[in-house]
């Protein structure tokens, strides 16, 4: 073990090492002790080991000559390879040059084949369209070219037209392109002509052989139809395709200002007047024929409506079924309405004499209602649409229309001139208030039918409707009036209800603006007839009944023309003037009936009812003359019942005990005053009941004169304390010389003193006083079950407003604007003042 690990240089595996081991194995070495023994024994065998390991180190040297040897030839052998590739690179570089070059020269080629083939190639392609031109200028001009325009190449070729047409207008710089251009557009035309030519020649054959069958025999409706439409929609699709290539080309110019044609709109013009000819020669006999049977037949020979209806509705299925027919000729709805108008010709030859000769205006309100509600649609109904597809029948009844509109403008003035402008009243007419008593409700026969505020007297419904006067037969009355109404409207004046009548006929049935202007002078015109009327009534009768004739008829037209468009009421109804008489309640409960402040300010503030459409000019001057005659009837009651009361009162005597004996011309015209009053307003309340009806009405105008009464008693009162002021200043001056104005007056407590000896009410006292006498809003509640009182009306109007603190006077005293029970409260000490003073 020793002498393997002391020699490095033997290998384990060596069998050189191995024998030796085995010769050591077999040799038994001494047994070594200490150092001496073991330097002695390595001594003796190293001389072995040297040897030993010779042989192996002599065996490595030989085997690393051989290596070097081998990698000296391997070295060689590479520098070689080296210089081999050296020039190999050498020659690759070369060829790699001449390929570049040759490279080049093929890029070159190559491009110059490029630009050789782009341009035989851009040569061939505008030799094209030029080349096109000899072929199908040989194919337009020859014999029959026409035959052929139903086929596919046909349509391929003007397409092919249309192209060589845009690259000529595309290219002007090139040299032919202006000539060339101006020869297709030559052949394009001659291409188009044969299409029309095609077309109108088998729109003759078709027609030729229709009628030449309707000579030659009589048909029925059904052989009728299939022939004159069956026979037309056989080749119709054929024939459509082929106008479409017109219709195509039918282009509107660039500029739309130039006011120049579309190119070839001729042709295709031809085509919708050949065809609307055509048609026009088969479809108008047999339409004139028709209509004359109808016109001779018994039910439509004299009823203007019942041939209307007729015929229109016979014209209107032949519109329909020349409009699909013209569908399925013809793209788009260009020109047709044109041929339906010039179809819809018999029906207007045979309408529009009827509509001038007709002279019942019932007639022309009905024709015009038909032709509106059954055939136009409705202007003001944003949300309904018009299918492009369905034919819009009212452009073609629309003449009809107009006719009837102007005749019943013109027939509507007539009356306007001779019925209302006009008019002579007969006695009877104004045989006022006698008249009023003869008016029976309807459905009561004048038997057993109470009158109270509920049940007015004289009807009036909330709609304008008056029946004919003289109707020639059943059938003239209106489906809407067929019911007897004459009794509604008897108490009425004749010229109020002819107005109301003629209005409500022409409603909605003539142009806005027309009716607007036709509706201002009715009502203009029949204010003054109501006037006129008023005025011979004052002088056969009283100017009382004058006053409320004026003004019954006043309210009703009012009333109309605010609710005139309501088309239909039963002839026994309730009756509400609401909304005519909140007027007068909104004037008194703001402070003065009759202030004209107070009217401008209620108008401004829209109080007013609205009127109908656009009747601002004719409201105004009703409701200008309704307050002019309230004015004049209040103004004639409050003058009677304070006729005692002297305009400037004398100056009162002085206070003594010879003068308290004796009555003071002050008690004596307060005293004279009442009386009056008592006595007058029985009176007033009869003639309100002879002529008006409804019960708002009539309390507002007690309560106006009422507020006249206290009102010019207000002013006596004022006055007389003005005297005792002027009578005690006299006195004192007389006494104590100058003094101070306001020294001169008498004290509120002297001028109390004063009154009660000069037997006068102060104005408080006399306005409650007037409450119990006049009695406003509870008279009328006499004779109505279950309704409220007259307060709750009044308050529904609105309570006090700022107007009435504007009424105050100097002294504190305003005019008696409270409620009802304070009035009634302080009308007791004033009933028993007035007792004591008779």
């Amino acid at each position: 073990m020793a002498s393997q690990a002391d020699d490095p240089l033997r290998h384990p595996s060596d069998p050189a090492s191995s024998t030796q081991e085995a010769g050591n194995a077999q040799e038994e070495p001494k047994e070594i002790r200490n150092d001496v023994d073991f330097a002695q024994w390595y001594g003796s065998i190293g001389g072995d080991l040297l040897e030993a390991s010779y042989e192996e180190y002599q065996s490595c040297l030989d085997e690393l000559e051989t290596s070097k040897l081998h990698l000296d030839s391997l070295l060689n052998d590479t520098t070689s390879t080296l210089d081999l590739l050296s020039s190999l690179s050498e020659s690759f570089k070369s060829v790699e040059t001449q390929t570049s070059a040759f490279q080049q020269q093929c890029e070159g080629l190559l491009s110059a084949q490029n630009r050789s083939s782009r341009l035989a190639d851009d040569l061939h392609d505008n030799l094209q369209y030029y080349d096109f031109l000899d072929p199908v200028s040989r194919r337009l001009n020859a014999p029959g070219a026409g035959n052929s325009v139903r086929t596919k190449d046909f349509s391929d070729m003007l397409k092919r037209l249309d192209e060589c047409l845009d690259y000529m207008q595309a290219h002007p710089e090139q040299k032919e392109a202006e000539t060339y251009r101006s020869r297709y557009r030559l052949l394009l035309t001659r291409a188009l002509t044969l299409i029309r030519g095609h077309f109108v020649s088998t729109l003759r054959e078709i027609s030729s052989g229709v009628a030449k069958r309707i000579a030659d025999r009589q048909l029925n409706d059904t052989t009728m139809s299939a022939l004159l439409y069956a026979k037309f929609r056989v080749g119709a699709p054929e024939l459509k395709e082929i106008g479409l290539e017109i219709q195509k080309r039918a282009v509107p110019p660039l500029d739309p200002d130039q006011g120049a044609e579309a190119e070839y709109q001729s042709l295709l013009n031809e085509l919708h007047t050949s065809f609307s000819a055509t048609r026009g020669k088969l479809v108008i006999p047999v339409l004139r024929k028709r209509l004359n049977d109808i016109a001779q037949a018994p039910s439509t020979s004299k009823d203007l409506v019942a041939f209307a209806r007729a015929s229109i509705s016979y014209i209107r299925g032949i519109c329909l079924d020349e409009f699909e027919l013209w569908g399925q000729w013809f793209h788009g709805q260009e020109g047709l309405y044109d041929f339906l108008e010039a179809v819809c010709e018999p029906l207007y030859d045979h309408l529009r004499p009827r509509i001038i000769r007709e002279t019942k205006l019932v007639k022309l309100c009905q024709l015009c209602s038909l032709l509106q509600t059954r055939y136009l649609s409705d202007p003001e109904d944003e949300t309904e649409y018009t299918d492009p597809n369905q034919l819009d029948f009212s452009i073609l009844i629309q003449p009809a229309l107009e006719d009837a509109q102007t005749r019943l403008v013109f027939r509507a003035q007539a009356i306007l001139r001779d019925d209302i402008e006009k008019y002579k009243p007969r006695p009877e007419d104004l045989d006022y208030p006698a008249r009023n008593r003869k008016v029976i409700l309807p459905g009561s026969n004048g038997k057993d039918r109470r009158q109270s505020f509920a049940e007015p007297t004289t009807p009036v419904p909330k709609m304008p409707m008056v029946v004919d006067k003289d109707p020639d037969s059943p059938q003239d009355r209106d489906s809407r009036w067929d019911f007897d109404s004459r009794s509604v409207f008897e108490g009425w004046y004749p010229t109020l209800r002819k107005a109301v009548w003629l209005l409500s006929r022409i409603y909605r049935l003539v142009n806005s603006t027309v009716f607007d202007d036709l509706a201002h002078q009715i009502v203009h015109q029949t204010t003054l007839s109501l006037h006129t009327a008023s005025a011979q009534i004052a002088t056969k009768s009283t100017p009382t009944d004058a006053h409320l004739f004026l003004i019954k008829h006043l309210l009703l037209l009012k009333q109309q023309i605010v609710a005139f468009d309501i088309e239909f009421v039963s002839p026994d109804v309730s009756f509400d003037f609401s909304g005519v008489t909140s007027t007068f309640y909104e004037l008194r409960e703001r402070g003065g009936l009759f202030n004209p402040r107070n009217l401008m300010r209620l108008v401004g503030r829209g109080l007013f009812p609205r009127v109908v459409e656009n009747m601002l000019d004719a409201k105004v001057e009703l409701d200008g003359r309704l307050r002019t005659v309230i004015n004049d009837f209040t103004n004639s009651f409050t003058a009677k019942m304070t006729a005692a009361l002297p305009a400037t009162p004398p100056p009162p005597p002085k206070s003594s005990a010879a003068n308290r004996s004796n009555e003071s011309p002050y008690g004596n015209a307060l005293r004279q005053t009442c009386n009056a009053v008592e006595k007058e307003v029985p009176v007033l309340r009869r003639c309100l009941d002879e002529y008006l009806d409804d019960r708002r009405t009539k309390e507002t105008l007690v309560g106006a004169v009422q507020d006249c009464v206290i009102q010019a008693y207000e002013e006596f009162f004022e006055g007389y304390m003005a005297a005792l002021n002027g009578n005690a200043a006299g006195g004192k001056r007389g006494k104590g010389g100058d003094r101070s104005s306001s020294s001169k007056k008498l004290s509120p407590a002297e001028k109390a003193r004063r009154s009660q000896e000069d037997g006068v009410w102060d104005a408080d006292t006399f306005a409650g006083w007037s409450e119990a006498v006049f009695h406003v809003g509870v008279a009328g509640l006499e004779g109505s079950d279950g309704e409220e009182g007259f307060e709750g009306d009044v308050g529904e109007t609105g309570g006090s407003s700022e107007d009435d603190k504007e009424e105050d006077d100097g002294d504190g005293r305003g005019r008696h604007r409270g409620t009802r029970d304070s009035a009634s409260s302080s009308s007791e000490g004033g009933r028993s003042r007035s007792r004591n003073g008779s």
